[in-house]
């Protein structure tokens, strides 16, 4: 990439030649506050340390997710309908918690410092969860007699301990990942082809570190104590404090540049005051600002969608766009904000299409699990696979499919079509849908399956059938999960306007969270609907349950979401970052021309 010219704003105007190829100009700063070396920071040397503690939380949450639905019901003794609500709630505030920590990040403490104050909080709910599970007061029973039930203090700091993990999970998921997408600078051909396979080897780790939790992490649970599995995860997780405080300096960080939310507020009162207005005959003519981008960021191509809020960066005769005029924005914004709240209203469709999927996901660590136990686990030598180690089978399908996504399909389809990014976001989401509904009908018809051995011979109930019947199921979700959630993940952070990729990450993840509250409403409604005609579908135990006739509603419901996300899909429009050279005047600023890569 060839040096070019920029007028310094330290320096008052004065040319200086910007070696790009030595220093990244895109708004980041090194450790010390300085701009960034491209030789020394960022990139794979940054983010694999970042991959690293992704892989150690991952471990902490699979460990405790996957086993929860068990625990509840065996510890706590929960009935299988109030086990299943109550791992959905848990999941959904998990998952919209980093609504609130990626807003805090972007506009207030910065990526990096809210990873590490989640880390300590998470450490303190592991801490509480082997409290309660080895200190003797604070066991679910005394191990004198049977245990009917739990002691009161021990659900207290059990769920105070696992609605602390939730708040953690909150500031780590949408800082973390996001902070190791920053890695990458997007102006920089190179770097930005490493950022596509960022995604795909973040879920790599993620991958690792949910297969070492379902094997090692329940083996631990299911055959030692739940005690010392809680000590391994603490110990883990306080690691991940040396771990990411090692690569301190070879990130990349951006400052915090406040609430993301005002400058929108901002576009749409200007649009409302200035609403009798008629539009420029061309689109030109609308305000933009000089903005240096290794500073201020990029600035945004005007579309023609959503033209009220043009309106909003229109010039009118009571202002005057001189050289020493200032213009509020609350009456004048510029085009790239306009645009920036064009890309977050258009996002909105695809936010709602894609939560059936998010409520086919839910299904694999509650109800799935639970036929595990309800099968025959036994293999070779009669060792006993833990239920919820039979999770490990998603890990692997989302393995497979990433590592053939990224070193195989896409070279191909890049070489095929000759573009960097070989398919579109959108499609790939898509195709990651038609394999939920193939999950869902694998589900139902293995669930057929074993009710009917059940009906068979109810004295031994399905325990003749093997747990491995589960394995398609499990693995067509996880290849699903390689396209539709990594797909989720690069388009919420790419599409989003620069100031908010924490929040990005945080709606990716506010998918999988309203989904499994959905999931739980959509049980409370079926449980009432059907008890109401005959039986219900969701009884004190699996066998008397018909989780089969929940799996064909699924199915039906995902597929016609999946015609739906089609035709908002194909209307879509993509980010569009201007690079071309442009000269503006700049009514903010002062003054002055800059050009823009």
């Amino acid at each position: 990439m060839d040096a070019k010219v920029e007028m310094d704003p330290v320096k008052k105007g004065e040319p200086v030649e910007i070696d790009e190829e030595k220093w990244v100009y895109d708004a980041s700063v090194d450790h010390k506050g300085r701009v960034p070396c491209r030789a020394t920071t960022g990139v794979w040397k940054a983010s694999l340390f970042i991959i690293a503690v992704e892989f150690s939380e991952r471990l902490s949450y699979f460990g405790i997710a996957t086993s929860l639905i068990i625990y509840l019901t065996k510890v706590i003794h929960e009935d299988l309908k109030t086990a299943a609500k109550g791992v959905n709630y848990w999941s959904g505030v998990t998952t919209m918690m980093p609504l609130l920590g990626g807003f805090l990040a972007d506009a207030y403490l910065g990526r990096f410092s809210t990873v590490l104050i989640s880390c300590i909080i998470y450490i303190m709910g592991l801490l509480l969860l082997t409290m309660s599970s080895t200190i003797p007061a604070l066991k679910p029973c005394d191990n004198i007699g049977i245990c009917l039930g739990p002691r009161k203090v021990h659900e207290v700091i059990f769920f105070l301990g696992i609605y602390l993990i939730s708040i953690a999970t909150g500031g780590h998921k949408p800082s973390l990942e996001s902070f190791g997408a920053d890695q990458f600078d997007d102006n920089h051909p190179a770097e930005r082809r490493h950022k596509m396979s960022f995604f795909n080897w973040w879920n790599f780790g993620l991958c690792c570190g949910l297969l070492l939790a379902v094997t090692l992490i329940v083996y631990v649970q299911e055959h030692v104590s739940w005690g010392m599995a809680d000590i391994i995860l603490t110990v883990v997780m306080a690691s991940t404090i040396v771990i990411f405080c090692v690569g301190k300096p070879f990130y990349r960080y951006r400052r915090p540049s406040g609430s993301p939310f005002t400058p929108m507020l901002q576009v749409i009162v200007a649009a409302i005051s200035k609403r009798k207005l008629s539009y420029p005959s061309n689109a030109g003519d609308l305000y933009e600002v000089s903005k240096f981008a290794e500073t201020q960021g990029t600035l945004l191509c005007h579309t023609q969608r959503l033209k009220f809020l043009d309106k909003a960066a229109i010039v009118d005769d009571k202002q005057n766009c001189s050289a020493n005029k200032k213009q509020s924005p609350w009456r004048l914004a510029t085009v790239t904000k306009v645009e920036e709240l064009k890309l977050v209203i258009n996002m909105i469709p695809i936010w709602l299409t894609t939560l059936q999927f998010g409520i086919c996901v839910a299904q694999a660590s509650t109800f799935f699990i639970k036929q595990g136990t309800a099968l025959n686990r036994k293999i070779i030598g009669g060792f006993l696979i833990p239920p919820a180690s039979i999770y490990c089978i998603t890990a692997v399908g989302m393995l497979v499919s990433v590592s053939v996504y990224d070193r195989i399909l896409i070279p191909f389809l890049r070489r095929l079509r000759g573009n960097e990014r070989g398919i579109q976001i959108l499609p790939r989401i898509g195709i990651g849908m038609i394999f939920s509904i193939l999950t869902m009908v694998v589900a139902a018809l293995v669930e057929r399956k074993r009710l009917g051995v059940v009906e068979e011979n109810p004295s031994k109930a399905s325990t003749s059938m093997s747990v491995f019947w589960l394995v398609p199921q499990f693995l067509i979700i996880g290849i699903g999960d390689g396209f539709t959630l990594v797909g989720l993940q690069e388009y919420f952070y790419d599409q989003v306007p620069d100031s908010m990729r924490s929040l990005g990450i945080a709606f990716y993840l506010s998918v999988i969270g309203v989904a499994n509250f959905l999931s739980s409403a959509l049980i409370t409604m079926m449980d009432r609907i059907t008890e109401r005609t005959g039986k219900s579908w969701f009884g004190k135990d699996i066998n008397s349950s018909h989780l089969d006739y929940f799996y064909w509603l699924l199915a039906g419901m995902t597929a016609v979401n999946l015609a739906i996300y089609v035709l908002v899909a194909r209307q879509y429009s993509y980010k569009n970052v201007q690079r071309t050279t442009v000269v503006v005047a700049d009514c903010y600023e002062g003054g002055g021309v800059e050009e823009m890569a």
